[in-house]
């Protein structure tokens, strides 16, 4: 119990600030780098990058700070977090790092890999995602416990899910930062894949910001059939109606016809008039 209440207070509190005598458990001492492998459930898929090389150039510097954690095998050991410095210990030519050993279930090492990945922010949304879905399905647990033992609302276990069920093409745009986490959560919100798919797009080519994706995501598929007009484009213009509306509090259509069209903005007294005059002006 004690240690599943640790998991949620970040790697930290899982490593002992105090040395024991080597190679004991609990205890760190220096490791030759060769007797350690990656750790198969780690959440992080890419390692590469500048941030890599300036790590490589402090290890050279200072060498490493913060222990890995690793769990023993039959042979040598086995990481459960601190890859990145692992390998930017060897990219820096270390031939021993300090490790830490505990003894831990597959489970337990996905959690402690995504514990440590969290509290750098390591992690693309979608690494998240996975390595939550993971962790419910291989510990065969519910979301509120995953929550609880990660120190998170369960609000943001399940928002995190929900990107798994976009289309693989929105995932990549999430994972390059081409869409935002604030556009990938309303994008989930929309239920027909193609309706995804047509306002991703308008995303990229005409910059939509989060609240006219939101406002495109509540208007609903049964009003999306029912609409006329040219798509994607009759989205982005209800969008920027939308805008406007609230921006004037007033009522605004968009009105288009091939190249050309209209704006008409409602007002319903000579006072109003004058308001949105002096907006206007």
């Amino acid at each position: 119990m004690a240690k599943h209440k640790a998991l949620g207070k970040g790697l930290s509190a899982l490593i002992p600030e105090a040395e024991t005598l080597p190679g004991t458990e609990g205890g760190y001492f220096q490791c030759p780098i060769e007797e350690i492998e990656p750790n198969p459930f780690q959440p992080r898929q890419s390692f590469e990058g500048h941030e890599l090389d300036e790590l490589v150039a402090s290890i050279k510097e200072k060498g490493i700070i913060t222990p890995l954690l690793v769990s023993r095998k039959d042979k040598g050991y086995r990481l459960i977090a601190g890859e990145r410095r692992w390998r930017a210990a060897q990219k820096a030519g270390l031939t021993r790092v300090p490790v830490v050993i505990r003894e831990s279930t597959p489970v337990e090492s996905l959690e402690l890999a995504l514990i440590e990945n969290i509290h750098r922010k390591d992690l693309n949304p979608i690494e998240e995602a996975s390595a939550y879905s993971r962790c419910l399905e291989d510990g065969k647990m519910t979301q509120q416990t995953l929550a609880k033992r990660l120190g998170k609302d369960r609000s943001t276990i399940t928002n995190m899910l929900r990107l798994l069920r976009l289309p693989q093409s929105i995932q990549k745009d999430i994972i390059e930062n081409r869409i935002s986490m604030g556009h990938a959560r309303a994008l989930a919100g929309i239920k027909s894949r193609e309706r995804q798919m047509a306002v991703r797009d308008l995303i990229l080519r005409n910059g939509l910001s989060v609240r006219q994706v939101e406002a495109l995501a509540k208007q609903g598929e049964g009003a999306a059939r029912k609409r006329k007009g040219s798509g994607k484009e009759d989205y982005y213009l209800r969008s920027l109606a939308e805008d406007l509306k609230r921006s004037l509090g007033t009522k605004v259509e968009i009105k288009k016809r091939g190249k050309h069209g209209r704006i008409v903005i409602h007002f319903y007294s000579s006072e109003e008039l004058d308001r949105l005059l002096d907006l206007l002006s």
